[in-house]
């Protein structure tokens, strides 16, 4: 019996290099993923896909801090990866040739298999297919793969219609149907950023947050039991981006006591975003802003109101301000148009996204 670790979408570099994300994905390697694999005997890593965030260059700073906290570990723990192309790892869009994964990580081949095409590993018994990112020119070799390969498992990078690129954001009509990977026992996939299933298919998420749409999203590494072939995942509670809600309106005058409530422990080393829904008491709330000051986060954002979202075309009491999709959404539902509202909010989707991953700090 053996265990494998499995992880995703770990986008190293991601916010330009940034070493704030740098030291946040280092302490997720300290303090969570080795821990957990040295205490449970875990030597074998499965990673599938986007290990990179920037598709197009390299970062001097961000190859050595990957390879002092991650490559040097794997060898200083006597683990070996197994590692998929994702997208971001690809030069091109129609072709996989070009990649960050051969030109870098192909120097440390006594610690990670490369696996440029489909195929199949083999893990105490356990037969698991691998599927690199399908493109125009490896489509065809990607399907026949998926429709003849004698494997019970399959890990990919995978595109499908139907699931949640993001908590609340459902990817479009645009990506592959799901049914034909109804023959696999279980279907592991990258790509998405946060984890859900349906039936036999799990999208795994990132191991940690990456952007604003990550908060309040728990975020897992996964483990599989190739005896029991049962996929585990491991709960990662460190977090990066934390949203605070203030709320006066049942507040005394005792300022002190007031803020003696209110938990400020995750502040510090956080990006922060305070949503007010009442400030009945100015004196307060700017002493509450104070605290969240002093414990120095990253950033400090409030939301006090959505008036720039608003138009005289637009019914103010039938939009949901809950998070920036719900937001998007219930305004298209708002507006009088004539147009398809399913194609807007879609483009919408896929603009927002394109925006949380274009986000320089």
């Amino acid at each position: 019996m053996s265990k494998i670790a499995v992880i995703t979408d770990t986008h190293t570099g991601v916010k330009n290099g940034s070493g704030i994300f740098l030291d946040y994905a280092e302490r997720f390697y300290d303090e969570v993923f080795f821990p957990y694999c040295k205490e449970n005997g875990i030597t074998q890593i499965l990673h599938l896909g986007d290990y990179f965030d920037h598709r197009r260059f390299a970062n001097i700073k961000v190859l050595a801090r990957n390879r002092s906290m991650f490559i040097d570990r794997l060898r200083e723990e006597g683990m070996i990866m197994d590692l998929i192309p994702g997208n971001h790892d690809v030069f091109y869009k129609n072709t996989n040739d070009l990649n960050s994964l051969t030109e870098i990580l192909s120097h440390y081949d006594d610690v990670i298999n490369l696996h440029m095409d489909p195929t199949v590993v083999s893990y105490d018994g356990l037969d698991i297919g691998l599927l690199p990112w399908i493109n125009e020119e490896n489509y065809e070799e990607c399907i026949d793969f998926i429709k003849t390969v004698k494997a019970p498992f399959l890990g990919g990078h995978l595109e499908l219609a139907g699931f949640d690129m993001m908590k609340g954001v459902q990817s479009s009509s645009h990506g592959m149907a799901s049914d034909i990977f109804s023959r696999f026992e279980l279907v592991m996939s990258g790509h998405y950023h946060t984890k859900s299933a349906k039936g036999n298919i799990h999208y795994l998420g990132t191991p940690y947050e990456l952007t604003w749409a990550d908060c309040d999203d728990p975020k897992y590494f996964h483990v599989i039991d190739t005896e029991t072939r049962e996929l585990t995942p491991i709960r990662n509670k460190i977090t990066i981006y934390n949203r605070m809600r203030y709320d006066d309106i049942n507040s005394s005058d005792n300022v002190e006591a007031e803020l003696n409530k209110i938990n400020f422990d995750a502040v510090s080393g956080s990006y922060i975003k305070v949503v007010v829904v009442n400030k009945k008491n100015p004196f307060l709330f700017d002493k509450y802003i104070d605290e969240i000051v002093a414990r120095n986060p990253f950033d400090l954002k409030i939301v006090e109101n959505f008036d720039e979202y608003l138009s005289e075309n637009v019914d103010e009491t039938a939009l949901e301000l809950t998070d920036t999709i719900t937001l998007l959404n219930t305004y298209v539902d708002s507006v009088q148009t004539d147009l398809n509202r399913d194609r807007i909010k879609n483009k919408l989707q896929e603009l927002y996204v394109e925006a949380q991953s274009l986000d320089a700090l």
